[in-house]
């Protein structure tokens, strides 16, 4: 549970009453969720600043952290339809009271707040988690460009968890993809479809006069006011600064596409639920490569 703003140390593991759905919602066993760099911002953000900004959002202060999860269904509310006990899901706690950092924790079926789809069948638990905040951000973000067969797409941050999304669902709408990252993770960037890979602190791509069709800075560093001369004629530049909004349909259709094996979840590290505390820590690095796992049952 959150006991304040502030370091990771402001995590505290405590025993709470399990809760009980209610009519709408779904009573999930947790096996696994993470720790995203929002869930850090989140946490190290003072209450006073906090509290009124999730209010003017409508959306409600978290007493335990964690924004997605994948898990069985314990029980159902009477007016669910789409779910029953025991179908395994994944999904997001995102403006709900209670976060996904827990054993149980009920998400409406319907409702704008949390979203929840049946888990990829060829996905593990902890696989599954990591795929429902990185995977919407960077596939909303990427319909703004409306990418085209053979557009030239430059991925910014292509290691991190929106970015490995976002070169996967490049290639997948048929780009030519150019990652940055640093030199340890050029590997990586290879192995999830980038057609070349640009080593940030050895080139700056505004510099090398390249030009793209769009370029994603998925990790917030860059203004298009720097990308301009490396952008071709009706180039277009988007961030993950862009609001998103989660949906049903767009994690189903993530699921679909994991389960057609055109994208798939990285994994950096896992931790088990104990040690939530040294899974912020490691966050807070501002060094992970996609995404960081929170192994409550696991698989």
């Amino acid at each position: 549970m959150l006991a304040g703003s502030g370091p990771p140390e402001v995590l505290e593991l405590r025993d709470v009453e399990k809760p009980a759905p209610r009519e709408n919602e779904m009573l999930i066993r947790v096996h696994a969720s993470t720790v995203t760099i929002g869930d850090a911002i989140l946490r190290r953000m003072p209450r006073f600043l906090m509290g009124p900004m999730v209010m003017l959002m409508g959306f409600k202060l978290k007493k335990i952290a964690g924004h997605e999860l994948a898990g069985v269904v314990e029980a159902v509310g009477r007016d669910v339809r789409s779910f029953r006990k025991g179908d395994h899901v994944f999904g997001t706690t995102t403006g709900l009271k209670s976060g996904s950092n827990a054993e149980y924790v009920c998400i409406p079926e319907k409702g704008g707040k949390g979203v929840i789809a049946r888990k990829p069948a060829n996905m593990t638990f902890c696989e599954a988690a990591a795929i429902p905040i990185g995977g919407m951000t960077a596939l909303q973000i990427l319909r703004k460009a409306n990418i085209e067969k053979g557009d030239r797409v430059l991925v910014y941050g292509a290691s991190g968890s929106v970015g490995t999304y976002a070169v996967q669902l490049a290639k997948h709408y048929g780009a030519h993809v150019t990652g940055v990252c640093s030199g340890a993770n050029i590997d990586l960037v290879r192995s999830i479809g980038a057609d070349e890979v640009i080593d940030y602190t050895k080139e700056d791509f505004r510099k090398n006069g390249k030009l793209y069709d769009v370029v994603f800075d998925s990790v917030r560093k860059l203004g298009r006011s720097g990308c301009g001369k490396s952008l071709g004629k009706g180039g277009v530049f988007i961030s993950s600064w862009s609001p998103t909004r989660e949906s049903n349909e767009d994690l189903n259709l993530l699921k679909e596409l994991v389960e057609a094996g055109k994208i798939r979840p990285v994994i950096d590290r896992t931790f088990p639920l104990e040690d939530v505390v040294e899974a912020h820590r490691y966050v807070d690095k501002g060094h992970k490569r996609g995404n960081v796992v929170i192994e409550v049952i696991g698989d």
